[in-house]
């Protein structure tokens, strides 16, 4: 079929047709490409492109998303007709091409994942190569779902940002710490970081299903993660500085469990121990001795004592600065056993637990 009859029966199609004819004509100016495509130079191509473009403005989402379909493999596909269906704000249009066209350029692939919704950017994250400015917009724009499919992508390459930024997120998602410690390309620092956040469950995974070139590396990063742990744990503390800080921030009425937050996330310890300390009426020396405790129960009695919140809670029971990760079983329990307890319970456990401690000292 020359161009000139492709024009004739496309002009019929658009002027006259219904929309049964204009799918009907799609489908087999489609077919004639898909059947030519491996033989067609660029200028060839660029007659289909026109013919295509000048009919897809009139079809039905249905034959569009089949049309995305047939097209995302084909290396040569008409350029302007992938770029037009890339955009579509549907998502069965645009997500084939989205997924695999070679067609679509670094540049189209920024501008779509900077404008367009969480479903195009998860079907684009599972793209054969992917690069790191791209990925760098689906890390901050992407959901709980596009990280995964990052995080499982081979393809994809990552900034050390971008990279960092899944790390942290993965805190709490057992799911998404396993899919980036088993990856070859994440660095010795950055599998470390990951290490302290994650679960005994997730570490035991890693060293069970890891690659062989990433074992070892998996096995150097948890001895040194147990050192730096054993090493924080047992490190004797002097909380004179930060029980200084605290009492001026208290005395000013700035203390408040956003400055307890900060702490945490900090990783200051003292501050953390000296701020939950004032807030339940105990010292900073018990506080220590409840966050290093394998058990959490009594950490759960100080921050009820002290009226946090359970997202606070949280916070400090996932963080290193508890000393012992939890499992997501054991974080339902706690949350369950933090709600569960009165505030006038907790406050009768610490005068409790700070007499009992002021016994022990005198004898």
């Amino acid at each position: 079929m020359s161009s000139h009859s492709l024009m004739a029966e496309l002009e019929i199609a658009v002027k006259n047709g219904s929309p049964e004819k204009r799918v009907d004509t799609l489908r087999r100016i489609t077919g004639l490409f898909l059947d030519e495509s491996d033989r067609l130079n660029e200028q060839q191509v660029g007659v289909f492109d026109d013919v295509i473009v000048h009919l897809i403005g009139r079809i039905e989402s249905k034959a569009l998303a089949q049309l995305s379909s047939d097209l995302a493999p084909v290396d040569n596909a008409p350029l302007e007709v992938v770029r037009r269906l890339s955009r579509h704000d549907e998502v069965m249009i645009a997500g084939p091409v989205l997924a695999q066209s070679k067609r679509l350029s670094e540049h189209d692939l920024i501008e779509i994942a900077k404008s367009k919704s969480k479903d195009h950017l998860l079907a684009m994250s599972g793209r054969a190569q992917l690069s790191e400015a791209v990925t760098d917009v689906l890390v901050d724009r992407g959901d709980t779902k596009v990280h995964h499919s990052l995080a499982k992508n081979s393809g994809a390459r990552f900034s050390e940002t971008g990279f960092a930024t899944l790390v942290s997120k993965s805190e709490g998602d057992e799911n998404l710490a396993e899919s980036l410690g088993l990856r070859v390309d994440i660095s010795s620092q950055l599998l470390e970081q990951l290490l302290v956040r994650a679960t005994d469950a997730v570490r035991s995974r890693l060293l069970k299903y890891a690659p062989p070139e990433n074992r070892g590396k998996i096995q150097l990063a948890l001895a040194h993660v147990a050192h730096e742990i054993g090493q924080e744990a047992t490190r004797p503390r002097d909380f004179t500085s930060a029980e200084n800080d605290i009492a001026e921030l208290n005395r000013n009425g700035k203390l408040n469990e956003e400055f307890l937050i900060e702490f945490i996330k900090a990783g200051r310890f003292e501050h953390v121990a000296a701020t939950l300390a004032l807030f339940c009426g105990s010292t900073a020396s018990l506080i220590e001795r409840l966050i290093k405790n394998m058990r959490h129960d009594g950490l759960i009695v100080a921050c009820k004592a002290g009226k946090l919140k359970w997202p606070t809670v949280c916070l400090l029971l996932q963080t290193r600065v508890s000393h012992h990760t939890l499992t997501e079983p054991e974080l339902r329990d706690a949350k369950n056993a933090f709600l569960e307890l009165s505030q006038d319970s907790a406050q009768r456990s610490m005068r409790f637990m700070q007499v009992h401690t002021a016994a022990k000292k005198a004898s």
